[in-house]
């Protein structure tokens, strides 16, 4: 009787067929690994953006942490870009057919996304880092039950201009304020000043503002403004005069950032659309 040769024991480990294709979303990254590489980075570059503005609105880190991640998604997003771009050119050098799909998604991406942040980086370059925004500069109105930041006149820019050399920091936030925004100014209303107050009242309930102080006797009224994901807080004054004959009303407005040195416009685009819709047709005061 022949031996029988002996049987090696089967294994319970499964194997592993090397020669079978890769499928499913492996498979399609190394169809397109630059690609899907543009698109994950394009979109990660947006999701970091509004994730580090809304973590820093509900407090899960300072405003300044916040602001300061923002550059680093826009680099994120060039690089994005930059990969999408060098990839094209390399294709048609290689006379090779580019894949569109995640590669032109993920170029759109993060070229829309780079576009949105330099437009905020123009309009930084554009106008003077103030914060604090009023239709009455040489007596600006004045709070009350809320309190002016003790550091409003601090950082203001100029101190080593020429033509502002010698001015103290009011008067060169003044200079700025009148250069930028020479429409921000006083407006009349035909209206008696307790009747315009009380119509501000509801104008700034309207739009989501916290009414801290209303007086339509005196004409005042304070409010503060919650704006963007980072939920910063603008604090708004109000004052309304009589004019001469007492039929209508001098109103003024201050607007003003509780923190950071340049508002990006924000206060001024305030005032301008809320005293036009004080007034309906906002007539400026001689």
């Amino acid at each position: 009787m022949k031996n029988q040769p002996d049987q090696q024991p089967q294994s319970d480990q499964p194997t592993v067929d090397t020669g079978r294709p890769v499928t499913g979303k492996l498979a399609a990254l190394r169809k397109d690994p630059k690609g899907w590489i543009t698109l994950i980075l394009a979109v990660a570059a947006v999701i970091a953006f509004f994730g580090a503005a809304f973590g820093a609105g509900i407090g899960l880190w300072g405003w300044k942490a916040g602001l300061a991640a923002l550059p680093w998604t826009g680099l994120v997003a060039l690089i994005a870009l930059i990969i999408a771009v060098v990839g094209v050119m390399l294709d048609r050098r290689k006379d090779r057919k580019t894949r569109w799909p995640f590669l032109g998604l993920g170029a759109v991406i993060s070229l829309g996304f780079i576009g949105y942040l330099a437009s905020y980086a123009m309009t930084i370059a554009s106008l003077p880092a103030i914060h604090d925004i009023t239709t009455d500069l040489a007596d600006p109105p004045q709070f009350s039950a809320l309190t002016l930041r003790a550091d409003n006149w601090d950082n203001i820019p100029g101190a080593d201009d020429g033509e502002m050399r010698g001015m103290n920091p009011r008067q060169r936030w003044a200079t700025l304020h009148q250069d930028a925004y020479p429409d921000i100014r006083s407006v009349r209303i035909d209206q008696p000043v307790a009747v315009v107050i009380e119509k501000a009242r509801r104008l700034a309930e309207d739009r989501g503002w916290d009414v801290v102080n209303v007086d339509p006797v005196s004409g005042h009224l304070e409010a503060t403004a919650t704006i963007s994901l980072f939920r910063f807080k603008d604090d708004v004054v109000i004052r309304a005069r009589a004019s001469e004959n007492g039929a209508s009303s001098i109103i003024d407005m201050r607007s003003v950032s509780r923190v950071g040195t340049h508002d990006i416009g924000a206060n001024a685009k305030r005032v301008r659309q809320f005293l036009s819709d004080l007034s309906g047709t906002t007539t400026a005061a001689s």
